[in-house]
């Protein structure tokens, strides 16, 4: 007898879900998260089935999404809504969807933003290195 309710959300994997949707490498989390982190140490993070709740708020925080995310998403029961929903709304399509408020999109502009970021950062690091180059006279 399997009860949905009592099943355990694996908070590990949603992280890496969510990280990996927002196209972010475990890298860049561990940067974002400060030089207690590393790759290896994201990486064995998200093997675990539970996390701390304080951890849970900052890496929330970083990836710009709620806690509640991590606590609560469990990828069989969302698989289950959509066919549900598609299954029954089959000819009730909307041609022409408004996109306002739709999280998709705004887990895109976050991750455009990062993106950005990134970049910006890319060229600050460069443009440093040339300063440096030009004072040690290369």
């Amino acid at each position: 007898m399997s009860d949905s309710s009592s099943k355990q959300i694996h908070q590990g994997r949603n992280i890496k879900r969510f990280r990996e949707m927002l196209g972010i490498k475990q890298e860049a989390l561990a940067y974002e998260l400060g030089e207690d982190w590393s790759q290896k140490k994201i990486s064995l993070l998200e093997q675990k089935e539970e996390i701390e709740a304080s951890l849970l708020s900052q890496i929330a925080e970083v990836l710009k999404l709620p806690v509640e995310a991590f606590q609560n998403f469990d990828e069989e029961q969302a698989v289950n809504i959509i066919s549900n929903t598609f299954h029954h709304t089959q000819g009730i399509v909307n041609y022409n969807p408004t996109f306002q408020n739709n999280p998709i999109d705004k887990i895109i502009e976050l991750h455009e933003e990062k993106i950005s970021l990134y970049e910006r950062m890319l060229k600050e690091k460069e443009e440093m290195m040339q300063r440096l180059e030009k004072l040690i006279g290369k």
